[in-house]
């Protein structure tokens, strides 16, 4: 069959992320012809229920009819044009749309094309800016316990995920790392608040210990999802933001999975009442169409590599920076929010998701179920080491695309999802728990 000649050139040819190619001798991949909605179609014209968004991207739905229209137009305007000494609409508007969610206070937008370069552009700038005012010995990162912020060798020396970062350790900046304020890790009898408060006390005794050495403190906001969908309460962002200021620390928060509305308000630090640094932004931005990240900052930073010494400037770049397909595709993402009121609708659509999901939180193998926003997780109480790829494959037989974490279970849909679809995504995970052991 034809998708059969694709599968065996895709083996021969592309060497795909994240994964033991070898496992493909007995594992096959999975060809994709075409996608609408929440649905992915092989070209056998199987269906799949996207329940990870392609990897926390789609927002929208694939083939959204929006974005579609917003790419074709500004295709036959221009395509791509250099952002150094240059500058076009598309970039222009969406970093004024930017700007005016974070209330103008980061006001200052540098783009890139994904996660990782992201958080490469904000720890460069925060260490360069402590230089730019004379004070070189500030070059300590820290970052949370089951942090993960990328593969570049930037941002794995700020995340703590040993499978990613342990082969390449001899490469890395030594940072440091300090409690995660996971409230699966509190102790019976405490509150997620309470905990995240110790976490936070841990934080400043750090910082106490390091004074005058730290740049940056860089935290994925509520949801550190590679560590398996592990949640906080805000009350650390809070405390952390008020340690920052104390001791003179950049806070950076990896907005990058959990922003765009994720986990119910556009920015995830917004629950916390707080104001970030440096805001790193990708994955969701251009709903799930095309690469393109953002690292937003503040005047006060800014005005530090403002001079007429080009040496004090940020020498930083990217060859597609600031894409205008990729700008289009987040300006129309950004318009479907304010049009379709998503923030609000989708608060109505997870409190029904979450109903309809107790089925789930009350099976007897299911662990620690939680929810923020339009993510929801949870843990199955198993040895099986093969676990994850097992109930991929298994979901795979019943129209769900499901890739668990370790032993933790988790859906991210995009936003467009149905209760009709939602109940099949609910029913046949609870199938799946039965069936996988």
């Amino acid at each position: 069959m034809k998708h059969r000649g694709y599968v065996e050139r895709s083996l021969a040819a592309v060497w795909h992320p994240c994964t033991q190619m070898k496992q493909h001798e007995h594992f096959p991949l999975v060809p994709v012809a075409r996608a609408a909605g929440v649905w992915l179609y092989d070209f056998e014209g199987r269906r799949y229920l996207d329940a990870i968004s392609s990897w926390w991207v789609n927002l929208f739905g694939h083939s959204n009819p929006r974005v579609n229209a917003a790419i074709k137009h500004q295709l036959d305007r221009l395509e791509h044009v250099i952002l150094a000494g240059f500058t076009h609409e598309p970039v222009v508007r969406l970093s004024e749309r930017l700007a005016a969610l974070t209330g103008n206070h980061l006001g200052h937008c540098f783009y890139a094309s994904d996660g990782a370069a992201a958080v490469e552009i904000a720890l460069k700038m925060s260490f360069h800016y402590w230089r730019n005012r004379g004070r070189d010995q500030k070059r300590i990162f820290v970052s949370l316990a089951q942090g993960y912020h990328g593969e570049t060798l930037g941002a794995l020396a700020v995340s703590d995920v040993a499978l990613f970062r342990d082969a390449y350790a001899p490469l890395l900046l030594t940072g440091a790392t300090v409690p995660s304020p996971d409230w699966r890790r509190a102790a019976p009898g405490e509150t997620a608040a309470d905990y995240a408060a110790r976490c936070a006390s841990a934080l400043e005794e750090y910082f106490q210990r390091h004074q005058g050495e730290v740049a940056a403190l860089i935290v994925e906001p509520l949801v550190q999802c590679a560590a398996g969908m592990a949640m906080h309460h805000p009350e650390y962002l809070r405390r952390a933001r008020q340690l920052c200021e104390r001791y003179g620390v950049h806070l950076i928060v990896d907005e990058i999975a959990v922003g765009c509305g994720r986990t119910g308000t556009f920015f995830a630090y917004e629950q916390a009442g707080i104001a970030p640094d440096f805001i790193c932004l990708s994955k969701g931005l251009s709903g799930g169409y095309l690469p393109l990240s953002v690292v937003l900052t503040t005047d006060a930073v800014y005005e530090q590599f403002y001079d007429d010494d080009v040496a004090r400037g940020f020498l930083h770049s990217h060859s597609y920076s600031g894409n205008t397909l990729a700008c289009s595709a987040a300006l129309a993402t950004l318009a479907i929010f304010d049009e379709d009121r998503v923030l609000a609708v989708n608060r109505e659509k997870a409190l029904r998701l979450t109903a309809a999901a107790q089925t789930l939180a009350r099976h007897p193998r299911v662990r620690n179920f939680r929810q923020t926003g339009m993510i929801w997780a949870f843990d199955v109480g198993t040895n099986d080491a093969m676990f994850a790829r097992r109930f991929f494959a298994a979901a795979l037989e019943r129209e769900l695309l499901l890739r668990p974490l370790g032993n933790t279970v988790y859906f991210m849909p995009p936003y467009v999802i149905d209760d009709e679809e939602a109940a099949l995504l609910v029913s046949r995970t609870g199938d799946l728990l039965d069936a996988v052991h």
